[in-house]
C-alpha cells in the first residue's frame, strides 16, 4: 500500500516515521483561511480533510493522511504569524496562560473512497515569559511557520510550565491517535 502525507511540515514527516516506514510527502495546496467551522475542533478536522482530499484527487492509488494543527486561546484560533510583529503579539498573549493545541486528522483511502477523521487536544500551560526572551526567539525566525508562533521542541524548557496530553500532538501529529485511526479503518496493520 502506498501512503502519502499531505503536509510540508518536517516535524510531521519525522513523527509519521514512528508508525510508517515508507510514505511520500506531497503537500496540499488548500488555503485554510477560506475554511469556516463552528468550533476550533471542527475547523482543524475540516482543514485536515480538505488537505487529504485535495491530494487524494491527484493520487487516487494511495492512502492520504492530512493533518492541521491549531493553537486555541479562549476559543480564538491562533494560526501562523503573518510576520515577526504578529509572532511577538501571539507569544505575549500566550504568556502565563493555558491554551489548547488541537490537531485535526484525516485519512483518505483513494482506492476505496473511505475516509476517517478525528482530532487530538493537548493543554499547554506557558510560563510568564519576559519580553527579552520573546524578542530573542522571534528574532531567530523559527516561530514564523508555526501555529501560535512557537514550536514546543524549541522552547519547552524556558517557556513551558506543563503539558497535559500528547506531546507529539503539540509538535504537529498525534501519532498514537493516527495509528489507532489507521487500524480502526483497516487501512494499515502494524
Amino acid at each position: 500500500m502506498k501512503f502519502i502525507l499531505a503536509s510540508a511540515s518536517p516535524r510531521r514527516k519525522e513523527l509519521l516515521r514512528k508508525i510508517l516506514k515508507r510514505f511520500s510527502v506531497i503537500p496540499s495546496t488548500v488555503d485554510e483561511s477560506s475554511l469556516r467551522a463552528k468550533t476550533p475542533e471542527a475547523f482543524a478536522v475540516k482543514a485536515a480533510l480538505a488537505k487529504a482530499l485535495e491530494v487524494a484527487k491527484r493520487h487516487n492509488n494511495a492512502i492520504v493522511i492530512g493533518a492541521d494543527t491549531i493553537v486555541v486561546l479562549k476559543n480564538k484560533i491562533l494560526g501562523k504569524p503573518k510576520d515577526k510583529k504578529h509572532a511577538i503579539a501571539m507569544l505575549k498573549s500566550l504568556s502565563g496562560t493555558t491554551h489548547r493545541v488541537i490537531t485535526g486528522l484525516a485519512v483518505v483511502n483513494g482506492i476505496s473512497g473511505k475516509t476517517k477523521t478525528g482530532y487530538a487536544v493537548t493543554k499547554v500551560r506557558m510560563k510568564r515569559i519576559n519580553e527579552e526572551d520573546i524578542l530573542a526567539y522571534v528574532k531567530s525566525g523559527r516561530p514564523l511557520d508555526k501555529a501560535g508562533g512557537y514550536g514546543i521542541q524549541e522552547i519547552e524548557d524556558p517557556f513551558i510550565e506543563k503539558i497535559i496530553g500528547d506531546y507529539d500532538n503539540v509538535v504537529g501529529l498525534p501519532v498514537k491517535k493516527l495509528e489507532k485511526m489507521l487500524s480502526e479503518a483497516l487501512i494499515c496493520r502494524k
